[in-house]
């Protein structure tokens, strides 16, 4: 860094803030209020928000255009409890006008749904009382996890207030290599840095490899920024954002960049060319291996699906490894296509069709056993591979029970040996 004319630019967080802050410039650690474009709940973080609303003695929200509540967690209700939870949010919905309400059989897992639905767009600030919110960074909006009380007070008022974060660039560089995804690549860089590497931080993916990435692949990496500690994950909007909003938002946006000045907290750099299918082995998001290094891990269920990966390009991969091939007598294989509008794409294109014929069980959209929540549900001592985000202790079911986390290809071809392996063994 020349030390005479030290970089006076900006990242595009820092600049999304500095305008829906109504100041010209932020810096890292200063305390920022801010408008929101959208304030997102579910329907385990929803009812608790919406109590907290209660009593604010309010007879509407502060717009109904802008809050988004979707019941995807453990729907279809598994029990009374779930169903009074959802009921709590479709009343709510109902009383202040909420249009972006999505039940089931309409719906779709939160994080894949609102990008679909076209209600995510560069230089947006967005909030959710999900943790997975700042999968919308894929898109070049600054989008964050916040408490169900932060969500109540978004709701009443349109505002949150922010650390602005600093931020941490990670450059990709290289070819990706046959059966290396998004998915990988998020794993292997939270393996590097660890679950807090990137604590209350932005992290922004840029380089050749992500220049090429599709929005799948960008979404699943933007979703697992939070289990690398960051307080959001983004892509700068480029040719292919463009393509994916085109005919999704209708709405005028301005995209935000980051300035060539920037002096970043820290910048990482990942050739990716030799890099393998990646596993998280229990109990955490960073205890990462090549799939090479898996050994011999005898897998009782396999889950395929998630607001990581769910969405069509994933099931497609899937498919094309599980084509004419049956899955192991021992595992249970259950695909969740992560919206209705993926089901039925997934369904004119065959995938759905080559699931059945390999004996997997497919699933209405829901989270189902990604949080423990329900259809999935692990017992004592079982193992489960799965393309979900996290591998906790308990995270899938007993506390006994095992999770790793993979790719869509990986875990496809693991549920027809019965063990985790790379995909070439059986494609």
């Amino acid at each position: 860094m020349d030390k005479k004319h030290p970089p006076t630019g900006s990242t595009m967080v820092e600049k999304i803030l500095a305008a829906r802050a109504g100041q010209e410039k932020v810096k890292p650690g200063e305390l920022v209020n801010v408008t929101v474009d959208l304030a997102l709940g579910n329907d385990v973080t929803a009812p608790v928000a919406i109590k907290e609303f209660s009593r604010f003695a309010l007879d509407q929200v502060f717009d109904p255009d802008k809050i988004v509540l979707v019941p995807d967690h453990f729907t279809p209700n598994k029990d009374i409890a779930s169903a009074e939870q959802a009921m709590v949010v479709r009343r709510f919905a109902e009383k202040y006008s909420i249009n972006n309400y999505f039940e089931i059989g309409r719906m779709g897992i939160e994080h894949a749904l609102l990008p679909e639905q076209g209600l995510v767009w560069p230089g947006a600030v967005i909030i959710g009382a999900d943790s997975h919110t700042c999968t919308y960074g894929a898109l070049g909006a600054f989008a964050t996890g916040v408490g169900s009380t932060d969500l109540a007070a978004a709701m009443a008022t349109g505002e949150a207030w922010f650390k602005v974060p600093p931020t941490l660039q990670f450059i990709f560089s290289g070819t990706l290599p046959e059966w290396v995804s998004g998915k990988d690549l998020i794993l292997h860089t939270i393996g590097q840095i660890g679950v807090d590497g990137a604590r209350y931080k932005a992290m922004e993916f840029t380089g050749p490899v992500i220049d090429n990435l599709s929005m799948d692949g960008r979404l699943t990496m933007c979703n697992m920024a939070i289990e690398a500690g960051g307080k959001c994950g983004y892509v700068q909007p480029d040719g292919i954002t463009f393509q994916y909003l085109e005919g999704r938002v209708t709405k005028l946006y301005q995209s935000v960049y980051s300035d060539s000045d920037v002096e970043y907290e820290k910048v990482f750099h990942f050739d990716i060319s030799n890099l393998e299918p990646q596993i998280a082995f229990p109990p955490s998001p960073d205890n990462v291996r090549p799939v090479s290094e898996a050994g011999n891990i005898k897998i009782d269920q396999v889950v395929i699906g998630s607001c990581t990966n769910g969405r069509i390009e994933d099931l497609r991969i899937a498919a094309r490894v599980l084509q004419n091939k049956k899955v192991h007598p021992r595992v249970r294989l259950i695909v969740f296509p992560a919206t209705q509008h993926i089901y039925r794409q997934a369904i004119e294109e065959g995938l759905i069709s080559i699931f059945v014929e390999a004996e997997a069980a497919i699933s209405t959209p829901t989270c189902g056993p990604c949080l423990g929540g329900h259809m999935g549900i692990l017992a004592r001592g079982e193992k489960a591979l799965s393309t979900t985000n996290r591998n906790f202790v308990g995270r899938m079911g007993h506390p006994e029970s095992e999770v790793y986390l993979c790719n869509p290809a990986v875990a496809a071809a693991s549920a027809v040996v019965g063990r985790i392996v790379h995909p070439r063994e059986v494609v």
